[in-house]
């Protein structure tokens, strides 16, 4: 990009038309969804859970049993504010609202790299359009982005808004605890952590549900390996081969397609302890990093990546939405610096067009076992796989690097 157009580029003017011109053609595709009072994806089940709780009493997470964390129910709710009709109407709105904040934020500081990163989240937007605004990932991405530009500034607004949407969905967790484990702010994200923590239990206990507030940790516990899961890969491979028992296996109840059998049973056996495992290694190079004098700000970037990427990658579940929890964190490492984090910005990109092509583009040939889509997947899962090396690389490096600043 020539320095003139770069320059027209990093004006807040033209970031404002991008993002309004991409967000007006999202309206627009939903437009039909909306005014037939229809929703897109997951919003079906979002919409029936809100009415449910609003018209019959029903509240997922605290009278019955539920998948999500009980804090998912806040967005719900929120959804339903035009009623059932316009329940995507106002879902859209919400995402847009909040990826208002995040660009805002990214942008602030008027920098290359600020303008850069907002132009780059816009695009991963863009790329995984259906899962963005189709799945409350699309809503918890945007927040993550904020809480980790604020923690400097706002350190416990910031973990209060990371708590808070870990009460979502669980994977803002990983980055709560890249925080805790690198920041100065540890102890102020702790209290802040803990006081929103308490709120909810509040919440959960006035109406009488505490014996479901930790269900979702072990609602999906005994599922398969699910299609699209990164070591599920040698599975697929199998049942596309015709090789020993393998199969696809349709899980109606919770909407999802497994690889049973042969390589599948058995990897699906060791996720659980290699996640766990995998998890404790990063935390250690945390730790070890910090010691050595590496740069906090970049350690909690590099660090949250990294959890968030084995978290994906040692997951029995591989849903396409998990690609926004890697793309928010990204966005960030390309704020503060977009030279050491252009690498991992490109092999995102290219996960994300590799994901859309998988869902929604060409799913139903997947699960029918076409050899060019699990081509197309295999890729993509292949990729995940670097993010996650090029993530503890990168607390290595910055360890090191540490290392000979303090010498």
């Amino acid at each position: 990009m020539s320095e003139t157009l770069q320059k027209k580029f990093h004006q807040p003017r033209a970031l404002w038309l991008t993002f309004g011109v991409l967000h007006l053609l999202i309206l627009g595709l939903l437009s039909p969804l909306i005014f037939s009072g229809q929703v897109l994806s997951d919003i079906g089940y979002y919409r029936f859970w809100a009415l449910e709780g609003l018209q019959q009493g029903q509240w997922q997470g605290i009278t019955q049993a539920w998948v999500y964390p009980v804090g998912a129910m806040l967005p719900i709710l929120i959804g339903a504010v035009f009623g059932g009709y316009l329940y995507q109407l106002a879902w859209f709105l919400l995402f847009a609202v909040l990826n208002f904040m995040a660009i805002w934020f990214l942008a602030k500081p008027r920098s290359q790299n600020g303008y850069y990163a907002a132009y780059w989240w816009l695009g991963a937007t863009a790329i995984l359009g259906t899962v963005a605004v189709g799945r409350i990932d699309g809503l918890t991405a945007p927040v993550v982005i904020t809480a980790l530009l604020l923690l400097a500034a706002r350190p416990y607004l910031a973990a209060a808004m990371l708590s808070l949407a870990t009460w979502v969905k669980v994977w803002p967790a990983a980055v709560l605890f890249a925080v805790i484990v690198a920041s100065k702010h540890r102890i102020k994200a702790i209290i802040a952590g803990v006081v929103v923590t308490a709120a909810v239990v509040a919440v959960v206990a006035a109406g009488g549900g505490l014996q479901y507030l930790l269900g979702f940790l072990t609602a999906q516990g005994g599922r398969g390996m699910q299609l699209e899961a990164p070591f599920t890969t040698p599975g697929l491979w199998q049942a596309i081969l015709h090789q020993g028992d393998t199969y696809i296996f349709e899980d109606v109840s919770i909407n999802t397609r497994e690889v049973r059998g042969g390589l599948s049973e058995t990897i699906g056996s060791v996720m659980n302890p290699l996640l766990a495992l995998a998890a404790v290694v990063i935390v250690v190079l945390l730790l070890w990093a910090l010691r050595r004098g590496a740069n906090p700000q970049q350690l909690i970037v590099a660090g949250s990546l990294a959890l968030v990427a084995s978290f994906i990658v040692f997951n029995k579940v591989g849903s396409p939405q998990f690609q926004l929890w890697l793309a928010a964190i990204v966005a960030v490492g390309l704020f503060y610096n977009k030279q050491q984090w252009r690498f991992p910005g490109y092999l995102m990109l290219c996960i994300a067009v590799l994901t859309t092509l998988v869902y929604p583009i060409f799913y139903v040939q997947l699960y029918e076992l076409n050899p060019a889509i699990a081509v197309i997947l295999s890729l993509r899962n292949l990729g995940l796989f670097i993010l996650l090396g090029w993530a503890i690389r990168e607390v290595i490096q910055l360890a090191r690097k540490g290392a000979v600043q303090a010498s």
